[in-house]
């Protein structure tokens, strides 16, 4: 039962934008845990620029740094 959330900057994504990109992040889940689309959902979330390290980085990235599978390139 993956649940996958994306938070990012605001993009102006259309609604069959945002299908795409829920659908392409489906994929890549399906191929490496064999899950089925029924058992998947996607949440996007955007996130201001100047809310993102109160928002994101101090509460979710930044605790779990060592666990990340992909460490961000910055830091703040």
């Amino acid at each position: 039962m993956p649940h996958i959330e994306l938070s990012f900057f605001p993009r102006d994504l259309n609604e069959e934008q945002q299908q795409a990109l829920a659908s392409d992040l489906c994929e890549a889940v399906k191929k490496h845990f064999g899950s089925r689309d029924a058992s998947l959902s996607v949440a996007l979330h955007a996130v201001e620029k100047e809310n993102w390290k109160a928002q994101i980085y101090d509460r979710r990235i930044k605790p779990e740094l060592d666990q990340l599978a992909k460490k961000p390139g910055y830091e703040m």
